[in-house]
C-alpha cells in the first residue's frame, strides 16, 4: 500500500515518517540546511511505502507529482498550530484524487498542552466533516520520542492487508517521478505503477517521446525483485535511454498504451471556496507526475459554480500521456491555487458536435465504473460500430477483458468493430432498402455494384464489415449475385433478343484476348459492325453486368475482370500491393494495359492508389 502525507510545512511529516520507517526523506542538500522538505521523499518497510511531501505553499507542484498514486493519506497535523492553510489544501486535493482511505497524525503532542490537543481534535473534527476521511482515525504521536508511533504504524498495517493486492489488468503504466543514473545500473526511473505488471527483460516505451527501452533490472518498495504490478513503487534500471532524455511527467508504458494526447474530455469539479470556472479558463493540470499549461472548454454550461461538477474538453499545451480514470489537479494560471479538479474520461474526444445531447449522454456513460456501460451506449450511438481498438485503448483494457465485455453485451463483433444487435439489424434493413430503391431508380440495370452499395447503406461503414453484414442475406437467398451486380432475387433484366444476338457474335472478340481486348473502333472494324452501334451495345452489355467498361472505348468480358481481380489479390498477398509491372508480368502485354486495369480498379474501390501501387481494399468474390 502506497502512503501519502499531507499537511502543512513544520507539522512534522518528514520526521514522523523516519519514526515510522527509520528511513530521513530529506535527502537534498537544501533540505538538509534549510530543514524543511522540497522534493519528493521515499521511505519503505515491509509492508509500507510512503511518499512523503512538500508542505509549503510554493512547493505543491512537487506535492502533487507523488500524490496521484497514493492509495491511503496520512493527513499531518500539529496539536500546537491545528488545521493550516496547506492542511486545508491538501485535504482538498486528497478528495479531488478520488482518495477514500486516510488517516490523521496529530503530531507533536508533547509540546502541547491537554487542552490544547482536544481543541485540535475538535478543530481536524471539524475539518474532516463532510470528507471522505470523515471517519479517519486520529493518532496522537510524539515522532521524536516515539509515543504513539507503533499504535499508528499497526494501523497502517492493517490497512495495508485489508486492502490486499491491487488487480495488475492492463498494460504497465508507471509515471515517472524521478530520474538518475546509477552505477552498474545505467538510468533508472522510478514512480508509481498505475495499471499492469512488468517484469525483467520486458520492452516498454518512454512516452511521449515514443523511445523504446528494456527493463534490465527492477526493484519494489526498494527491494531487488524480478517482477512489479500496479500499486506498487518500482526503480527500473532502463537500457536504450540516456537520463538526459528522461523528464519528471513522462511515462514507461507497454508499447501499445502508446497515444499522447493534446485534449481529452474529462469531468471536472470546481472546490466550493474557489470562483466559478468559466469557459476557456487557462490553468495548470496536474496528471501523474506532469504539471503543464492547460485551457478548459467548458461542454454544456457556461461556467462551473463553486462546489459543482460538469463536462469539459481539455487542451493541453504540448503532449502529455494520459488515460481514462487518471486523476488530476487544476490550479490556476500563476499556480498560487488549487481550483478543482477531476478524471479523465476520453482521450479520443469528438472536434464536432463536442455538446450535443448525444455526446453528454455517452460522458456520463464514460463516467461509470462498469466499463460495459460506456461500450454498450457507444455501440448503440454508432451506426458504423465502435473502434474496439480505440475503445481498449481509453481504459486499458486488455484483449480478455474486451472479449469478455463483447459477449455480456451480445455484440456483433467484426474485427475490431462492435455493434449492437440492435443497429446491426437495422443496417440490414437499410441494406435491403438501398437495393429496392436502386432498382426503382434504374430498372433496366441488373443490380448495384458493391462498393457503391456500401455507400448507400451507410458511406462509413467499414468494408469488412459491409461485407459482414452482405453475407447473410447473400446466404439465405434475400439478396442475389449476377456476376459483380447484386440484386433482389426477383429483379431481374432481359437484354432484348437482337442484342443478345449480337452480344454472341461480339464476345468471343473480347474474349480471344481476354486481357487485352480489342477497343470499339478494332470490334466494329473486325464485325463490320458500325462503331456507333458497337458502343452503343457494349454500354448496355456493362448495364447488364456481362462486361466492365475498364477505359474509354474499351470493355473487358466480366469473367476476365473477375480473374484479374483475383490476379490482384494475389500479388497484394504476395507483395503487400500491386504494380503495374508485376500485373504485366502476371497477365502479358504491354504496360499501360496494366495501368489503365489497376486505375479501373482504383476507381471502383476495389484498390486505393498509393503513391505507385495498388492496395487492395475489396475482395475477390464481388466479381462473382
Amino acid at each position: 500500500m502506497i502512503i501519502g502525507t499531507a499537511g502543512h510545512i513544520d507539522h512534522g511529516k518528514t520526521t514522523l515518517v523516519k519514526a515510522l520507517t527509520g528511513v530521513d526523506c530529506d535527502r537534498l542538500k537544501e533540505e538538509k540546511a534549510r530543514g524543511i522538505t522540497v522534493d519528493l521523499g521515499y521511505a519503505y518497510t515491509e509492508k509500507l511505502g510512503f511518499i512523503d511531501v512538500p508542505g509549503h505553499e510554493k512547493l505543491i507542484h512537487n506535492m502533487l507529482a507523488g500524490a496521484t498514486g497514493i492509495d491511503f493519506a496520512l493527513l499531518v497535523i500539529a496539536a500546537d498550530d491545528g488545521p493550516m492553510p496547506q492542511t486545508r489544501e491538501h485535504l482538498e486535493i486528497v478528495e479531488l484524487l478520488g482518495i477514500r482511505r486516510g488517516a490523521v497524525a496529530l503530531t507533536k503532542i508533547d509540546v502541547a498542552t491537554v487542552n490544547r490537543k482536544n481543541e485540535a481534535k475538535t478543530e481536524i473534527a471539524k475539518l474532516l466533516a463532510g470528507t471522505a476521511l470523515a471517519d479517519a482515525p486520529i493518532f496522537p504521536v510524539a515522532a521524536v520520542s516515539g509515543e504513539g508511533v507503533a499504535e499508528l504504524r499497526a494501523h497502517l498495517e492493517a490497512a495495508a492487508a485489508e486492502q490486499g493486492e491491487r488487480q495488475a489488468a492492463g498494460g504497465f503504466r508507471l509515471a515517472i517521478d524521478r530520474c538518475f543514473t546509477l552505477s552498474g545500473a545505467g538510468t533508472v526511473v522510478t514512480g508509481t505503477a498505475f495499471a499492469g505488471s512488468v517484469k525483467v527483460g520486458d520492452q516498454l516505451l518512454l512516452s511521449p517521446p515514443n523511445k523504446p527501452v528494456r527493463v534490465r533490472s527492477l526493484r519494489v518498495q526498494d527491494a531487488p525483485a524480478e517482477s512489479g504490478h500496479a500499486g506498487q513503487r518500482i526503480a527500473l534500471a532502463l537500457s536504450g535511454v540516456e537520463k538526459s532524455e528522461v523528464e519528471r511527467g513522462q511515462w514507461i508504458v507497454a508499447p501499445g498504451l502508446h497515444a499522447p494526447v493534446r485534449r481529452f474530455d474529462a469531468r471536472i469539479r470546481v472546490l466550493s471556496g474557489q470562483p466559478a470556472l468559466k469557459h476557456w479558463t487557462q490553468v495548470h493540470l496536474h496528471l501523474g507526475a506532469e504539471d503543464v499549461p492547460a485551457r478548459i472548454g467548458l461542454l454544456g454550461a457556461a461556467e462551473i459554480a463553486p462546489g459543482c461538477e460538469n463536462w469539459a474538453q481539455i487542451a493541453v499545451d504540448r503532449e502529455i500521456g494520459a488515460l481514462a480514470g487518471d486523476r488530476f489537479i487544476l490550479r490556476d494560471a500563476a499556480a498560487r491555487h488549487t481550483i478543482g479538479g477531476g478524471i479523465v474520461l476520453d482521450i479520443f474526444p469528438p472536434s464536432r458536435k463536442k455538446s450535443s445531447p448525444e455526446r453528454l449522454a455517452m460522458l456520463a456513460a464514460l463516467a461509470d465504473t462498469d466499463p460495459a456501460t460506456a461500450l454498450q451506449l457507444a455501440a448503440e450511438q454508432q451506426p458504423a460500430g465502435v473502434d474496439l481498438a480505440t475503445h481498449a485503448l481509453n481504459r486499458n483494457l486488455d484483449a480478455a477483458t474486451l472479449a469478455a465485455l463483447g459477449q455480456q453485451l451480445s455484440l456483433k463483433v467484426v474485427g475490431a468493430t462492435a455493434f449492437a444487435p440492435s443497429r446491426w439489424q437495422e443496417l440490414e434493413a437499410r441494406l435491403l432498402a438501398a437495393i429496392a430503391a436502386e432498382h426503382e431508380r434504374a430498372p433496366d440495370l441488373t443490380g448495384v455494384e458493391r462498393d457503391r452499395l456500401r455507400r448507400l447503406t451507410l458511406p462509413t461503414l467499414s468494408r469488412p464489415a459491409f461485407d459482414a453484414l452482405l453475407a447473410a442475406p447473400l446466404a439465405d437467398g434475400r439478396i442475389a449475385q449476377t456476376n459483380a451486380w447484386l440484386h433482389l432475387p426477383e429483379h431481374r433484366v432481359q437484354l432484348a433478343a437482337a442484342d443478345r444476338e449480337l452480344w454472341q457474335t461480339l464476345k468471343p472478340l473480347l474474349a480471344a484476348d481476354p486481357y487485352a481486348p480489342p477497343r470499339v473502333r478494332d470490334i466494329a472494324k473486325a464485325s463490320g459492325v458500325g462503331e456507333d452501334s458497337v458502343r452503343t451495345l457494349f454500354k448496355r452489355i456493362a448495364r447488364h453486368g456481362d462486361a466492365w467498361p475498364v477505359a474509354h472505348d474499351h470493355f473487358f468480358t466480366a469473367e476476365a475482370v473477375a480473374e484479374l481481380a483475383r490476379q490482384v489479390a494475389a500479388l497484394n498477398q504476395r507483395d503487400g500491393c500491386a504494380r503495374a509491372a508485376s500485373l504485366r508480368d502476371e497477365i502479358g502485354g504491354g504496360r499501360k494495359v496494366a495501368i489503365h486495369i489497376l486505375e479501373f480498379f482504383d476507381r471502383i474501390g476495389y484498390t486505393r492508389r498509393v503513391r505507385d501501387t495498388h492496395v487492395l481494399r475489396g475482395i475477390p468474390e464481388q466479381f462473382g
